[in-house]
C-alpha cells in the first residue's frame, strides 16, 4: 500500500529463538485443516542466533522521544532488527503498499496490445451508429423504429442468448482458489501467468537493479531467513513448494514489498526499517507469499479481462446515443470509473483479506507471534492519526483501510493461535502485544500532541524576537 514507531519493545519468545538453542531438532506436526500438514526443519544454527535478537516491541519508549522516532526500525551490521521506530518520514504512511500496481493486473503480451484496440473499435462502432443514425431522413427513422417494434421479441431472445453465452462462459471458467476453496474466475493458464512474471521481474530488475542490496548484507540475511523459514514451514502446501524462493532487497525508503506469482520476493529497505520486529516481518511477507501462492494476479487479470470485454457493449452503446463527442468520453469516463469503483477495487480488497488470512496461517505454522500483525496496522492508524493527514474513504482505495485490517486480523488471530498450538510451537509468554499498545496508544496521541503544541510555541516566541529586534 507510512509507519512510525515509539517506544521500547517488550520481550517475546518464538520459535526463531527457541531454534537457536536446538537446532537440531525437527518439527514435524500434523495440523487440522484442509489437507495441511506442518512441517518446519531448521538447519542452519547460525540463522536463528542472530534472529534472537530481533524480536522486540515498540510500547514504552518516552514520549519525549515520540516526535522524533516513529518510524525507523535499523538493522545492525550483524544482521539484527532493533525496535525504534521513528515519526520523521512523513511519506510512508500514504506510500506504503504491499502489492506493485503492475502484478494487480497483468496480462498475456496479446491481450497488452489489443485491449486498446478493443477500445477503439466499440469507440468507432458506436460512432458509425451516431453519424448513421442522423443522416436518416425521417421517415426511414420511423420505418426503422417500426421494425423494431415488430422483432422486439426476436431482439429479446438475441441479447437473451448472448447473455447466456457470457454466463456460460463465466461458470465453465471457474476454478477453486488452493488452500481457500473459494470459487474464482480464471481466463488465463499458468503459462499466461509465467510468461508475465518474467516480463515484470525484467521491468523490476532493470528499474532497481543498481539499487539492490549484496547477499552478504545483514538486511538481505533477514529477509532470506525469514522468508527460507515460512517456506520450510509451509512446504507441505504443494503451490508453497511448487516454487523456488529468490530473494531481492532494495535500497529505498519507499514501505513496500510483493512476491511475484513466480517466486521473486522483492523488500524494500523501507519496510525493513519500518517494522518493528521480525514477527510483524514474517507477517508481511507470509502476506505477500499467499498473493504468489493463491494466484491473486492472474485472477485479478482474469477478471479485468471479463469485465473489460463485457464493457465494450456499454463503450458502443455510450458513443452511439449521445449526440456530441465530448458527451461521450464523458460517458465513457463515467462507465470506467463505476466499473473501477463498482467492481475492481472492492475485488481487490477481497483479495487483500484473503491474503491476510492465508498469510496469518502461514505465519503461524511458522510459530510466529502472530497477534503482532493486528499491532502492524494499528501502529500503521495511530501514525496516520498523529500526522493529521486526510483519511481516504476506504471505498476509494485498493486496500482495506488499517484500522479495518488489524479489526479483521483481531478476529482471525484466534484460530490462527489454534494453529500454533496445532503445530506444538512454543507458548507465548508474556503480556499480549494488542493490549499494551491501546493503553499506550492514548498517551502516546497527548504526548504527541503537547509536543507539537510546545514546538509551535517556541516557534513563534522566536519569530517575534527576531522582528523585535528587527524593529
Amino acid at each position: 500500500m507510512n509507519i512510525t514507531r515509539g517506544l521500547k519493545l517488550l520481550r517475546r519468545n518464538c520459535l526463531f529463538f527457541r531454534l537457536a538453542l536446538t537446532p537440531t531438532k525437527n518439527c514435524n506436526r500434523t495440523c487440522l485443516g484442509k489437507g495441511q500438514r506442518c512441517v518446519s526443519n531448521v538447519p542452519n544454527t547460525e540463522v536463528w542466533k542472530s534472529a534472537r535478537h530481533i524480536s522486540r516491541r515498540f510500547y514504552s519508549q518516552s514520549p519525549r522521544l515520540l516526535k522524533e522516532k516513529i518510524t525507523s526500525l535499523q538493522i545492525s551490521p550483524v544482521g539484527l532488527i532493533p525496535n525504534h521506530f521513528s515519526a520523521g518520514s512523513t511519506q510512508l504512511i500514504r506510500s506504503f503498499h504491499t502489492s506493485p500496481s503492475l502484478r494487480a493486473a497483468p496480462f498475456p503480451f496479446f491481450w497488452i496490445i489489443i485491449k486498446p484496440v478493443q477500445k477503439l473499435f466499440a469507440i468507432l462502432v458506436g460512432r458509425s451508429i451516431r453519424k448513421w443514425w442522423k443522416a436518416l431522413p425521417p421517415n426511414k427513422r420511423e420505418l426503422f423504429k417500426e421494425s423494431v417494434r415488430t422483432n422486439k421479441w426476436k431482439i429479446l431472445l438475441g441479447v437473451s442468448s448472448l447473455g447466456v453465452l457470457f454466463v456460460m462462459f463465466y461458470f465453465t471458467h471457474l476454478e477453486e482458489t488452493p488452500i481457500t476453496g473459494r470459487a474464482r474466475l480464471l481466463v488465463f493458464g499458468k503459462e499466461h501467468l509465467r510468461q508475465l512474471s518474467q516480463m515484470e521481474y525484467s521491468m523490476w530488475m532493470d528499474k532497481y537493479e543498481s539499487k539492490m542490496l549484496p547477499e552478504t548484507d545483514a538486511r538481505y540475511q533477514v529477509v532470506k531467513r525469514v522468508v527460507g523459514h515460512l517456506s520450510e514451514s509451509n512446504k507441505d502446501i504443494p503451490q508453497v513448494s511448487a516454487l523456488t524462493w529468490a530473494i531481492h532487497v532494495v535500497d529505498e525508503p519507499e514501505v513496500n514489498a510483493f512476491v511475484l506469482p513466480n517466486g521473486e520476493v522483492f523488500v524494500f529497505t523501507g519496510l525493513l526499517n519500518a517494522v518493528s520486529d521480525i514477527h510483524q516481518l514474517s507477517f508481511i511477507l507470509g502476506h505477500e507469499i499467499a498473493h504468489a501462492v493463491l494466484e491473486h494476479a492472474i485472477e485479478k487479470a482474469s477478471l479485468v479481462h471479463f469485465l473489460d470485454f463485457l464493457s465494450l457493449i456499454f463503450l458502443t452503446m455510450i458513443w452511439a446515443i449521445c449526440p456530441h463527442d465530448i458527451l461521450a468520453v464523458v460517458g465513457q469516463r463515467i462507465q470506467s470509473k463505476l466499473q473501477e469503483f463498482i467492481f475492481d477495487r472492492p475485488y481487490s480488497r477481497t483479495l487483500e483479506a484473503e491474503a491476510d488470512k492465508v498469510g496469518l496461517q502461514f505465519a503461524a505454522k511458522a510459530c510466529v507471534d502472530v497477534r503482532a500483525s493486528s499491532v502492524f496496522w494499528q501502529r500503521m492508524e495511530l501514525v496516520e492519526t498523529m500526522k493529521g493527514e486526510p483519511r481516504l474513504p476506504e471505498w476509494l482505495s485498493t486496500h482495506p483501510s488499517h484500522e479495518n485490517r488489524a479489526e479483521h486480523l483481531d478476529r482471525l488471530i484466534p484460530e490462527a493461535l489454534k494453529i500454533r498450538e496445532r503445530c506444538n510451537c512454543p507458548s507465548l509468554s508474556g503480556p499480549d502485544p494488542r493490549l499494551i499498545f491501546r493503553l499506550n496508544r492514548q498517551h502516546l496521541l497527548e504526548s504527541y500532541k503537547a509536543q507539537e503544541s510546545q514546538n509551535s510555541t517556541n516557534q513563534d516566541l522566536s519569530k517575534t524576537e527576531v522582528d523585535f529586534s528587527h524593529t
